[in-house]
């Protein structure tokens, strides 16, 4: 009986051991769930630019991943003229959170849709 009662108290005390590197592993399973995909910052950066600023992104023409979230530029259509390749587009620098919060967003450069993209002083 004595090493029956050995035997379960030695299963016994490592349960406790077991059961934080379970804890620990699901902690991080947890969180790996909740961390955004890509696709997922892109629909979350398109929804919250277009709340914010009322106008619907027509592409994404960068995305990164930062220390702090992520970045992204979009291109959206500020002003539909005729013809359309009169149209004023602009390029947004939208900033989001690990979790896809947008935390800040900017205009850097707006331009006739028909025109080329020549490089603009300060390198974006």
């Amino acid at each position: 009986m004595s090493n029956t009662n050995n035997t379960s108290h030695s299963q016994s005390s490592h349960k406790p051991h077991d059961s934080q590197e379970s804890h620990d592993q699901d902690k991080r399973t947890n969180a790996e769930e909740r961390r955004p995909t890509p696709m997922d910052v892109l629909r979350q950066a398109r929804a919250q630019l277009a709340e914010l600023t009322g106008l619907a992104p027509e592409s994404v023409t960068s995305l990164e991943q930062t220390e702090d979230g992520w970045a992204l530029e979009m291109e959206v259509l500020e002003l539909a003229r005729v013809p359309d390749t009169m149209s004023l587009m602009a390029s947004y620098q939208v900033d989001l959170d690990q979790e896809g919060r947008l935390t800040g967003y900017r205009r850097v450069h707006r331009y006739e849709r028909g025109r080329s993209d020549a490089r603009r002083p300060g390198g974006r």
